[in-house]
């Protein structure tokens, strides 16, 4: 076990009990400092071909929750081994449902789009694609690094043009692992900031579609 969980009573679904079994499952992850409740609202914005399921991250933070600790003086660069125990965290969670979900994704906002892709390299094959929308990839290498790069899963990852989050660094970190990891779909929102664009929505439910 890890030194996090998920709460599974705080979950919030998209579909009652008796219906999340036959289709496949996307894990929703919020953004630092908000909570199960935001990401959630994009529910009916999305393909009806899935159940969705939005966890609360287990850590405190300000007046929400976040999935790992981040250093201010460098932002989006988070220590590995502060990430870890939250992704690790999150497949607990997913092993303990009830059912086997016939195909699972992740999908993510910012910290929970980091995440997302997270779970794609330490997840040993159970996540299947990731949606990271203004989110970032997390340094370091992990053990199912190699995995990916031979079986390059579906990813998408937008993000604002006007996002200050996204250093040089931060970007060239992301193009130097992505297109060799996953089979990549990306985008940059000319204008757009640290949110969910419309644009970036129709985006992420065309990418939804295809995978379902």
């Amino acid at each position: 076990m890890t030194e996090l969980s998920i709460d599974p009573e705080l979950v919030v679904w998209s579909a009652e009990a008796d219906a999340r079994r036959e289709r496949p499952l996307v894990i929703v992850l919020h953004g630092r400092g908000s909570h199960e409740r935001d990401l959630a609202a994009l529910f009916p914005y999305l393909p009806s071909g899935f159940v969705y399921a939005s966890l609360r991250a287990p850590r405190a933070w300000n007046v929400g929750f976040a999935w790992f600790d981040g250093d201010p003086t460098r932002p989006g660069d988070p220590d590995p081994a502060t990430v870890d125990p939250a992704t690790d965290a999150v497949l607990e969670w997913l092993a303990a449902l009830p059912w086997v979900p016939p195909r699972v994704g992740a999908l993510g906002f910012s910290q929970g789009g980091a995440l997302a892709t997270h779970l794609l390299r330490r997840g040993g094959g159970v996540v299947s694609f990731a949606v990271s929308m203004a989110g970032f990839l997390i340094r370091g290498e992990q053990p199912g690094d190699a995995r990916l790069a031979a079986e390059r899963p579906p990813a998408f990852w937008g993000r604002g043009g006007g996002d200050p989050l996204f250093t040089p660094a931060l970007v060239q970190r992301s193009d130097a692992w992505l297109p060799f990891h996953t089979t990549l779909t990306s985008a940059v929102y000319p204008g757009v900031g640290h949110t969910v664009s419309d644009e970036m929505l129709r985006d992420v439910d065309a990418f939804l579609r295809a995978q379902a």
